[in-house]
């Protein structure tokens, strides 16, 4: 992967995390991954149709996944894809809470951590130095 690539990857995305939509300065701690949607082992390549702009904690937890259990239904679903799906017909903030409103969201969020206490705790900061969303 190119610095070209990193770059423009991380222009697109406008500095934000493309799962759980943290912004770079707010983690400067935790310097954001370029991330493979598909992994190469699924042979996922480094077109940028495949790269996407995580935090470390979406990327780490997302690891390789391309799907998950819905926490809802227990049905085996696909996790979220930034470049085919629109963010906002998955997910939606609810305070400092991620809500999935989809199988796909529900899924990604919930693999994701995206709830975790310190997450909700940082968004719940973010929110009150009108930082979030």
């Amino acid at each position: 992967m190119t610095k070209a690539q990193r770059q423009r990857v991380r222009t697109r995305a406008g500095d934000r995390c493309e799962y759980c939509r943290l912004k770079q300065e707010h983690e400067l701690h935790r310097p954001f991954h370029i991330e493979h949607i598909i992994a190469a082992q699924h042979r996922g390549g480094d077109d940028l149709e495949n790269l996407a702009l995580a935090c470390q904690l979406c990327n780490l937890l997302k690891g390789p996944n391309l799907s998950g259990i819905d926490p809802d239904t227990e049905k085996l679903e696909r996790l979220f894809h930034p470049r085919k799906d629109i963010w906002t017909e998955h997910v939606r903030f609810d305070g400092g809470r991620i809500v999935g409103v989809t199988a796909i969201g529900r899924t990604t969020a919930w693999l994701l951590e995206m709830n975790s206490d310190d997450r909700e705790e940082l968004r719940a900061t973010l929110i009150e130095s009108s930082e979030w969303p």
